[in-house]
């Protein structure tokens, strides 16, 4: 009777792993599913100011001195074309060997998908400086893996107020989004 019993569960173990073994050949693959709207992202940046243009003339970074932005954002994509950001950014001035934070921006905007991994930010900007104004922002998706993207992105902050010209600088970002 043992045998018996034995023989029963080495059979019934084989044609499990038959059986294991046909699904899996045959068995395709679904595509994953569609993102499901509202959906969320987070992601992480550095940010380059390249030169601002004023009044007062074209003041480049990297020369006197060195200007670094570190935006931290969470994009809420309401659907696939159109959703809603906020970031916040921490700027570093580092100058005669010293560096500190001199300024902190608070930026929320409206984002557009363009299509083909571009996407158009529309920003309103208040500074921790007294600026505010507007900056809009072009983002390129270069890199996708299953659980982050990396990308780029040029931003162009039009700035008003405290006591100073009106100022537009070029920028250049890069970042990752989880």
């Amino acid at each position: 009777m043992k045998q018996v019993l034995e023989f029963i569960r080495c059979y019934a173990f084989i044609c499990l792993l038959l059986v294991m073994a046909f699904l899996s050949q045959h068995v395709r693959a679904q595509a994953p599913a569609p993102p499901v709207y509202p959906r969320m992202a987070a992601y992480l940046g550095v940010l380059h100011p390249i030169v601002t243009a004023s009044q007062t003339g074209w003041e480049p970074n990297f020369s006197d001195y060195y200007v670094v932005g570190f935006p931290i954002g969470i994009n809420l994509w309401k659907t696939p074309k159109l959703g809603f950001s906020v970031e916040i950014v921490p700027i570093i001035r580092a100058e005669n060997q010293t560096s500190r934070v001199t300024n902190v921006l608070f930026h929320p905007g409206v984002l557009v998908n363009l299509g083909n991994d571009f996407t158009l930010a529309g920003r309103l900007a208040f500074e921790t400086s007294g600026r505010y104004g507007l900056t809009p922002v072009l983002n390129k998706i270069v890199k996708r893996t299953p659980t982050n993207s990396y990308f780029i992105a040029v931003p162009l902050p039009v700035r008003f107020g405290n006591d100073r010209p009106t100022s537009v600088t070029a920028g250049f970002q890069f970042g990752i989004v989880f």
